[in-house]
């Protein structure tokens, strides 16, 4: 065959660095847009976006030529830039140091959306850190606690 087809997915979640809550709601749609736009330029559209004050959701469609570890060191690297530099009293912003990211297949991609666009409440009745463990049980994937956090 003489091209590659692709279809890769991800749900990536990570933090604020120590869960504090420093997405400013005022800037929050900005940073996400902000982060599609680096995405557009790895050639991996992001398809939804979401979160709350010490946490994002991403919805990513990788592209076949990029790693998700290195499409999450881009996005992570250039959004805090970005947020330091047109946000100064979001001088002390800072991402974690991890990430989880979680395949998807074609057919559930609008329920993801839909979890995505639904955070404020889900977050009514669990925080990140038990959000997070429930995904990394739900993928299968084995943790240590002292591990997870910064």
């Amino acid at each position: 065959m003489p091209q590659s087809f692709v279809s890769a997915h991800y749900h990536v979640m990570f933090s604020t660095k120590a869960r504090t809550a420093s997405i400013d709601g005022a800037w929050r749609e900005r940073l996400y847009e902000y982060v599609g736009g680096i995405l557009r330029e790895l050639k991996s559209p992001l398809l939804a976006a979401g979160g709350i004050p010490d946490h994002v959701h991403l919805l990513v469609s990788l592209s076949k030529e990029l790693a998700i570890s290195d499409a999450m060191r881009v996005v992570k690297t250039h959004s805090s830039g970005w947020i330091h530099d047109t946000f100064p009293s979001a001088h002390d912003f800072a991402w974690q140091a991890g990430y989880g990211a979680f395949t998807v297949s074609y057919s559930n991609l609008s329920r993801v959306k839909q979890y995505i666009a639904n955070q404020a409440e889900h977050h009514r009745a669990r925080d990140f850190k038990d959000e997070f463990r429930v995904f990394l049980r739900r993928h299968g994937i084995e943790f240590d606690e002292r591990y997870i956090w910064d």
